[in-house]
């Protein structure tokens, strides 16, 4: 192929088709490529996807994206071996479920993205695997595939974690695992009717569940059970370098997780018809690389733009807004033919004016805070100890909250510690 191409995006994702698309219809000449024999293919992330972007970038996606369930029900439970605490956050909608929340399966949700993408106007190819970046005196002019060379004004490396493009593009120089996190994850077949009587919802309404404690070991991560129409996305998140150090198996802890009552509950009678894993960089600013170069962008997970605060774990989204952004840069760029390191910087501006860089600063002291392992082994055992003791009728006269609490803070944890963990935590919420 001897085309010149304005821009070339690698990878057929959220952040890749949002930047493929936004160019396209702004009518620059764009190829996409995507490595799995279709976008998605090569994806198992199946969770809960926050934000308004999608809906800003295809405002009547509710119609025509393949989303399972809209999240109407959030709930948060810290898990022991004698039981859980759980908080159950369910608005209540005047009308139709929120578009901000929504849950998907990645293997339907990018293949319809995809489709948006050639619609726009841009050339996908799949189950074509990029090898190198194209160069001339430092900057950035195309990709290589094999023998045969594709030249562009730009690229855009939406390639996903661990990008060896972008440590080609001297953006990065590789990740650690203290820095990553492994997520495992099974969909289990259950009716709709079963799913949506055992979690409270209807029709089209869906439950986000996120789980922290003992079914982790102590390893810095939590569970997640999200409702898809006819299954469950069922699986374990925990940091990388965790489980090496600890001679852990992420398998192990998902098939544990399943075991523990609020769980086995929910999944009864399913029947577990996928599996799969994925690392996610959740390292923060202290992971993220340059994010561009003379010709050349990074975007997505490929830029570590995740955010994870403890409470959320949070991807897709950043992924879209940061595709979009990049893809502005380029559209920028070409009207002015300057496709140098100066030009591109306008990248870097367009996430700090949105929320991207904007939420990866405020909680930049979060993954470090997040490995203090008291979050998931005592922490949840002293919650469910002080309510336990709290509500328990024994016949005799009871003693305040308060003091039961105070009681159980002393022997557990004690206060100064207790103190400068929850000083610490400020930082997280």
């Amino acid at each position: 192929m001897t085309e010149k191409f304005d821009a070339i995006v690698v990878g057929g994702g959220p952040a890749g088709c949002a930047s493929a698309c936004v160019m396209a219809k702004s009518g620059l000449n764009v190829l996409l490529f995507e490595r799995g024999q279709y976008a998605g293919a090569k994806n198992m992330w199946g969770g809960a996807f926050f934000g308004p972007q999608l809906k800003e970038l295809f405002p009547n996606f509710r119609e025509e994206a393949p989303v399972e369930r809209f999240v109407t029900r959030h709930t948060f439970s810290f898990l022991t071996k004698k039981g859980s605490t759980t908080l159950d956050f369910k608005p209540a909608f005047s009308g139709p479920p929120s578009d901000n929340g929504f849950i998907v399966m990645r293997a339907k949700f990018d293949k319809w993205l995809a489709k948006k993408v050639e619609q726009a106007g841009a050339i996908v190819v799949t189950s074509m695997l990029v090898d190198d970046l194209l160069l001339d005196g430092g900057r950035v002019t195309g990709v290589r595939i094999g023998k045969e060379e594709f030249s562009s004004d730009a690229v855009i490396l939406a390639e996903g974690v661990n990008g060896i493009l972008a440590q080609k593009a001297g953006l990065c120089s590789g990740v650690s695992a203290d820095n990553m996190k492994q997520g495992v994850k099974e969909v289990i077949a259950l009716p709709k009717q079963t799913i949506e009587d055992r979690f409270n919802v209807n029709g089209s309404e869906g439950a986000a569940m996120e789980f922290v404690g003992s079914c982790t070991r102590g390893v810095p991560g939590g569970g997640f059970l999200y409702t898809n129409k006819e299954s469950l996305s069922v699986g374990i998140v925990v940091e990388l370098g965790a489980l090496v150090k600890n001679r852990l198996k992420a398998s192990d802890l998902l098939e544990e997780f399943k075991e523990y009552p609020d769980v086995a509950r929910l999944i009864r009678g399913g029947k577990t018809v996928e599996y799969s894993a994925h690392l996610i960089p959740t390292g923060g600013l202290k992971m993220m690389p340059k994010l561009f170069s003379a010709g050349v962008l990074v975007a997505g997970d490929a830029a570590a733009l995740v955010l994870g605060t403890g409470l959320i774990l949070e991807g897709a989204n950043f992924a879209m807004a940061s595709g979009v952004a990049a893809a502005e840069t380029v559209i920028t760029a070409k009207k002015k033919n300057d496709f140098s390191e100066t030009a591109l910087r306008d990248y870097e501006r367009l996430l700090r004016e949105g929320f991207v860089l904007r939420d990866m600063h405020t909680f930049k002291e979060t993954p470090r805070l997040l490995k203090n392992t008291r979050i998931y082994d005592l922490y949840p055992e002293v919650v469910f100890e002080v309510l336990e003791n709290i509500l328990e009728n024994d016949g005799k006269p009871r003693t305040k909250a308060y003091k039961i609490a105070g009681k159980v803070i002393k022997t557990r944890v004690g206060f100064a510690r207790l103190l400068s963990d929850l000083w610490a935590m400020r930082k997280m919420t």
